[in-house]
């Protein structure tokens, strides 16, 4: 019996040692990325929640504690709502227009007639992988009061007799870094629905069809169903990515004209790294803190609402 058992034991060594070394081996590769994560994602969250409670400019170990005091004023302030308003806008402007017209076009393009598929996906990929702030100042440039590429065209085909300061008028401002956020983060969206419309099961789409389905029963009774918890996911994405734009923002406007375009995150900056001398790095925190949480409502929210949604969708067909 004894025999038995060391024999059994040597056999489950090699196989034991082995697991152990594999299990090594993941945690060496894992560990650089799990540092840096610590060190410049949970370490600073962290630290915003403990700076928050003290006025301090970012020099030195923080001491004058103030409790509330930041939280209060940030609540108390209208310019933060006024921001906090301009993100939620620019948030629900993006994602109406993004996820169904990215959808829209990823069906087109799925489509097994059309030609030149890689290039059309390159061409709508390109703003995403071009840096935020480089697009803009090139959107200065085109959208630019004098001289720029906007008004010179529309001066020429004659809807313009004299050119607009699109992005220094409190009228267009908002609505031009609208249109340059949905443009730039367009390409992704339409990424994660041909994703999502190519991994459908075809066997279901050949039987629809041998049984006569029309091109628009497809659509409405297999394809919109089966993409629903795609859906979702992209939503959320779409949702909370759009909330944070301070790179857009930052290049093309600065939060004006007259906080026209100021966004939460641009607030943020303004007050954590005031150029003059007077950067208020706790209250900045407290902004962050006040931020994050909304965001992380909304998120919850919005997760519970496409759990709803979808829930009814299963409930009425049942």
């Amino acid at each position: 019996m004894a025999n038995r058992v060391s024999v059994a034991d040597k056999r489950a060594a090699p196989l034991v040692g082995y697991r152990a070394r594999r299990e090594l081996w993941c945690l060496a590769f894992i560990a650089p990325q799990l540092a840096l994560f610590l060190m410049f994602t949970a370490y600073p969250i962290v630290m915003s929640y403990v700076y928050a409670f003290f006025d301090w400019d970012g020099y030195g170990p923080p001491k004058d504690y103030v409790g509330f005091d930041n939280f209060i004023e940030t609540v108390t302030d209208p310019i933060f709502w006024n921001a906090f308003r301009n993100s939620l806008l620019f948030m629900a402007y993006v994602v109406a227009v993004q996820v169904p017209l990215a959808l829209l076009l990823a069906l087109l393009l799925n489509a097994e007639r059309l030609r030149g598929k890689v290039f059309y996906r390159t061409i709508y990929f390109l703003p995403v992988v071009t840096t935020t702030a480089v697009v803009g100042l090139v959107m200065r440039f085109i959208f630019g009061a004098y001289k720029g590429v906007v008004n010179e065209l529309l001066i020429k085909l004659g809807l313009l007799t004299a050119p607009i300061d699109w992005l220094g008028s409190i009228d267009t401002a908002f609505l031009v870094v609208v249109l340059v956020g949905i443009w730039k983060t367009f390409g992704m969206k339409l990424v994660y629905w041909l994703a999502g419309i190519q991994s459908l099961p075809k066997e279901l789409f050949e039987s629809a069809r041998i049984d006569g389905a029309s091109g628009l029963q497809l659509l409405r009774y297999i394809t919109v169903p089966l993409l629903l918890p795609v859906g979702s996911v992209i939503l959320l994405m779409s949702a909370v990515n759009a909330l944070h734009v301070f790179d857009l923002v930052k290049s093309m406007t600065d939060g004006g004209p007259a906080f026209k375009t100021d966004m939460v995150d641009v607030y943020i900056y303004r007050y954590a790294f005031s150029g003059n001398g007077g950067a208020r790095v706790g209250f900045a925190s407290a902004a962050g803190v006040v931020y994050g949480v909304a965001v992380m409502i909304i998120s919850l929210a919005l997760g519970l609402l496409v759990r709803w949604s979808g829930g009814r969708r299963n409930a009425a067909r049942l």
